[in-house]
């Protein structure tokens, strides 16, 4: 690595420096293709090559196509063209005087992970079938618990959520809309065309009913026992939050946190950066039934219409277990079209409803559900993708 301003014309190191930059920004997540390079290269014979701030608006033009990629490249270009001692620095772990007290911006650990030499080597010269998992490390993967795993498998973990979608299970509205296959007459659209031929009804307009996707609600724990669950889940509800607008995100501990704003971030660490920015309880204590007090006197009518369904993700080992919290579970029961209870407890095979708070909880939930693991999570797109259907008579608890 060289210092931007000892840069020279594109040409030998400096183009291999273009290049390996480039790498480094896909490695880290932002798409650049041979195309951008080139550009890239052609470019910098235009600006001042000495000059850092234009090399950086240069290649940042060429690069960066999307809002949420430009925090990612900026700190891509600090690091890659840092001088040579700072750049060994970095590697030691030695945070320089004005960096150790500042908190790491988000993405700052997947930046520094794609520009180590180690993993730029690696991804260079390993061939592709090397790099991913085996099938049998895969199906160890989708078993194993989440509290369990190593960083390198959590890492894993997200980069498979994120890669998921969930298939828009459609719910029947109230309202039409013009459709030549509906079964009710248009009378309105009918008449107005038949004006065109003197009063004559030629063409007949029909109505069909708007189907829309069921609206998703979901209340996370973010208790001390629940802080590693939620952490992934809220990678899941990024993930689904993209192509499915409808998705509101509660968390809860101590207090209940709307944090749907800071979902709706494109990148997935700068988003879950808002989250941790935006409550003050984390791995703290729970109290579920204050919380659900406040979920269901201040946002139940406004998240709740339209058939919404509910995630409710906690241990249900509540602080201060009384008769309101199961006022409250009935109340939030009758507001929804389906409540979905996972609980990670479930997944010991001998799990049985002791807990007073998980008592009183559980006969006021649609489906029991466990969510420790990649193939618990699958499970539950399984179950969202269906059509949601009404309250059912008697509780589905699939097997964890």
């Amino acid at each position: 690595m060289v210092a931007i301003n000892h840069l020279s014309p594109p040409t030998g190191q400096a183009a291999d420096n273009i290049v390996g930059f480039a790498r480094a920004l896909r490695a880290a997540g932002i798409p650049v293709g041979p195309g951008a390079v080139i550009d890239a290269m052609n470019a910098l014979q235009l600006v001042d090559i000495g000059n850092r701030t234009d090399v950086f608006a240069t290649l940042e033009t060429i690069f960066v196509k999307r809002h949420e990629h430009a925090l990612i490249f900026a700190q891509a270009f600090d690091l890659f063209f840092r001088a040579a001692d700072e750049w060994k620095q970095m590697l030691d772990s030695v945070p320089l005087p004005d960096q150790a007290r500042k908190k790491p911006p988000p993405a700052s650990r997947r930046v520094q992970e794609a520009l180590s030499p180690a993993q730029m080597t690696e991804t260079a010269q390993a061939r592709p079938e090397e790099i991913r998992l085996s099938v049998s490390d895969k199906e160890i993967l989708q078993k194993k618990d989440f509290a369990q795993m190593t960083a390198a498998e959590i890492a894993e973990v997200t980069r498979a959520i994120a890669n998921m979608r969930l298939p828009q299970a459609e719910l029947r509205t109230r309202r039409y809309r013009p459709d030549p296959h509906g079964l009710r007459l248009d009378m309105r659209r009918t008449l107005r065309a038949s004006l065109r031929t003197g009063g004559d009804i030629i063409d007949i307009r029909k109505l069909g009913r708007i189907e829309k996707p069921a609206p998703i609600v979901a209340l996370l724990d973010i208790s001390g026992s629940m802080s590693e669950y939620t952490r992934l889940f809220l990678h899941f509800l990024h993930a689904i939050t993209d192509a499915r607008k409808r998705v509101s995100v509660f968390l809860f501990g101590t207090r209940l946190t709307n944090v749907t704003r800071s979902l709706r971030a494109r990148d997935p660490d700068e988003a879950l950066a808002r989250c941790s920015s935006a409550v003050e309880d984390w791995a703290g204590g729970t109290r579920i039934a204050t919380s659900l007090h406040t979920f269901n006197k201040l946002w139940g009518r406004r998240v709740l219409g339209q058939g919404a369904v509910v995630l409710l993700i906690s241990d249900g080992l509540e602080r201060e277990a009384d008769t309101r919290l199961a006022f409250e579970m009935d109340r939030l029961h009758r507001s929804c079209r389906r409540l979905i209870w996972l609980n990670p407890l479930l997944r010991y095979g001998g799990f049985e409803p002791k807990a007073q708070g998980i008592k009183m909880m559980l006969p006021h939930v649609d489906e029991f559900r466990p969510v420790h693991n990649l193939m618990s999570i699958k499970g539950l797109i399984e179950a969202l993708s269906s059509m949601p259907q009404p309250h059912h008579r008697g509780l589905i608890r699939p097997a964890a």
